[in-house]
């Protein structure tokens, strides 16, 4: 019961953000403000200080490699899934598999870590995994699609990095743990009080984002490709089942601990990646499949993931 009730907090926040908005307290951008917010100055405070505070062994490890299984299986299964049963083009495939199996380690994942992991260490390593490995082959494969000739934007993808502060944060934080660096405390406080605004801003935000992307008699109907029922089942399990069955499978095959195995199940069973959406947005491929399986998924995930807390707590 204690694992379910770390996950009280988090439902009352985000309904605390989805009636906020509902009710006009905060503005129509409310949710766009604080994403902006966590997204540029919370989140990379408190990943950089997770990280930096991090010994290097924990940067590799059966647990990363249990969860980048899941990752794999999960994202090829989709990518090559969304043509042979839903019949998606070249351009929506990486999509497809990008929202069957990139999690959101950040917006939602800080929170879901502290309250049911305990500390982001972990987490800050999926970051790492997904930011520098799985989001770059994304990138390359829409990139290949939307060059006329094929051609790929390697400045583009190589000066991700610099231009994420997420990554930016977490590879200076990876950087201060390889040094032994430690900050001074006139530098760490005020990194602290920015970190402990990260969980809480994010979950008000998720609320408030769910609001604004809840369906309205109001709004037209969806444009071209749209995302059928069947077609966002079969995400959404992917997603929220397939992908933490695998990691469970995984983490069993390398003798993982029980933490270990709950920190591997918890972090892929999180929702699809709002990053998803902004990738099919900036590339104009599949915009109505990373749109809707980052709502509907993320609208699931924290009764599933109570469940899967329960049984492996």
């Amino acid at each position: 019961m204690s694992l379910v009730a770390a996950f009280v907090p988090i439902w009352i926040l985000t309904a605390v953000g989805y009636a906020a908005c509902r009710w006009g307290l905060l503005g129509e951008a409310a949710a766009s403000v604080l994403g902006r917010f966590v997204f540029h100055l919370a989140m990379p405070a408190a990943l950089f200080l997770a990280l930096s505070r991090m010994p290097l062994s924990g940067f590799a490890g059966r647990s990363l490699l249990a969860f980048a299984v899941s990752t794999v299986a999960v994202v090829g299964f989709g990518w090559a899934g969304a043509s042979r049963l839903f019949g998606r083009g070249p351009g929506e495939r990486p999509i497809w598999g990008m929202a069957a199996g990139y999690v959101n380690s950040a917006n939602l994942g800080i929170p879901i870590a502290t309250q049911v992991l305990g500390d982001v260490s972990f987490l800050a390593v999926v970051v790492l995994l997904q930011v520098l490995v799985v989001a770059p082959v994304i990138l390359v494969a829409l990139d290949r699609h939307s060059d006329p000739v094929g051609r790929i934007r390697v400045r583009r993808i190589a000066s991700l990095p610099v231009r994420n502060p997420v990554i930016l944060a977490s590879l200076l934080g990876v950087a201060c743990s390889a040094a032994g660096l430690r900050l001074p405390s006139a530098a760490a406080a005020p990194l602290t009080l920015l970190a402990g605004a990260a969980v809480p801003a994010a979950l008000v935000a998720l609320g408030a984002s769910l609001h604004r992307t809840a369906p309205s008699r109001a709004e037209p109907a969806e444009p071209a490709e749209p995302a059928g029922a069947a077609e966002l089942t079969a995400v959404s399990a992917l997603k929220l089942v397939a992908q933490p069955v695998v990691a469970y499978a995984a983490g069993l095959a390398l003798h993982l601990s029980a933490p270990q195995l709950l920190a591997v199940v918890v972090c892929a069973g999180l929702p699809t990646a709002q990053n998803t959406f902004i990738f099919a947005q900036e590339y104009g491929v599949g915009e109505a499949v990373a749109n809707r399986a980052v709502v509907v998924t993320t609208t699931l995930s924290l009764a599933t993931l109570a469940v899967a807390a329960t049984l492996l707590g």
